[in-house]
């Protein structure tokens, strides 16, 4: 059921940021649940820099290029935004000898995607293994050669909750590169619980983790507490990353002081709480006024 009215504990959330933002809170005592994880998305600009030069910044643990956005219908198209192809696969060798997951995200805004039946999702799954993940086919070409995909994330934002992304979810987990690696799974869904896109591949409990997207959406940030609460409660046996965007002109970007007095303190209670997760790149390059990601890399 979507979250339809704010809560007293909400309300005092927002009231705290609006305060927090001038200064009239104290700093809290330093969290405890911190992991050190940072994730960003990569490939939506090509202003952002190559990845070589996102994984040498020093900042993110994990980065998640975006998207491959055709599939479903025998067609498959993979769109970085104009980064040329030449040269990634060797920025993704670099970025995983320096420990940096590098994954790919399939579906995102716009695009032509869908996984009518069964078959579809076999197929999809056959590609990414074969052309981005662990396996290798005769025949089938490599657009980052010889490098192979740590994982695939599920970001989608068209369809119903009919489509297959059960059977892809579990058909790509059963998957074995050499040395009896799995791809890892992440999903990217929106705050509201239960995002009706990304519930039935969620429901197959094979996510390693779940990036929940508070922002782009109205009263994405006055909610965070209570779908916060809804989201780790629900997937106790995957980590749960706050999604947050690095545009100060975004919906819902949360300015750095509010996140870290008011925000981090609630999430980083949680069991299960796995990160922080950034959109995206271009943002946190152009953002130099807040250094966003320099900041939570510490609060993380």
């Amino acid at each position: 059921m979507a979250l339809a009215r704010r809560s007293p504990a909400s309300s005092l959330l927002v009231i705290a940021a609006v305060l927090s933002v001038h200064g009239l809170l104290p700093a809290p005592a330093a969290a405890t649940g911190k992991t050190g994880q940072l994730t960003v998305f990569w490939g939506r600009n090509k202003d952002e820099g190559s990845l070589r030069e996102a994984c040498d910044a020093g900042l993110y643990t994990a980065v998640i290029m975006s998207f491959l956005n055709v599939y479903g219908h025998g067609k498959y198209r993979l769109d970085l935004s104009g980064h040329p192809l030449a040269g990634i696969g060797g920025d993704i060798r670099h970025c995983q000898s320096m420990g940096i997951t590098v994954s790919l995200s399939i579906g995102g805004y716009g695009g032509d995607y869908a996984l009518p039946t069964n078959r579809s999702a076999l197929d999809l799954a056959d590609h990414l293994w074969f052309s981005y993940l662990g396996g290798r086919r005769r025949g089938v070409r490599r657009p980052f050669g010889r490098a192979s995909l740590d994982g695939v994330d599920l970001f989608l934002e068209r369809g119903g909750p009919a489509e297959h992304y059960d059977a892809l979810a579990r058909e790509l987990a059963r998957r074995k590169a050499r040395g009896g690696k799995a791809p890892r799974l992440t999903a990217t869904p929106r705050y509201a619980f239960p995002d009706r896109l990304a519930a039935p591949a969620l429901s197959t409990g094979v996510f390693e983790r779940i990036h929940v997207r508070f922002y782009d959406y109205p009263e994405c940030t006055a909610f965070i507490e209570d779908a916060w609460g809804r989201w780790t409660a629900a997937y106790p046996g995957s980590e749960i990353h706050l999604g947050l965007t690095a545009s100060e002109k975004a919906s819902c970007y949360l300015h750095p002081k509010a996140l870290w007095e008011i925000t981090m303190p609630i999430v980083q209670k949680a069991a299960n709480y796995g990160g922080v997760m950034l959109w995206d790149r271009y943002y946190d390059v152009v953002n130099v006024q807040d250094h966003y990601s320099s900041y939570i890399k510490n609060w993380a």
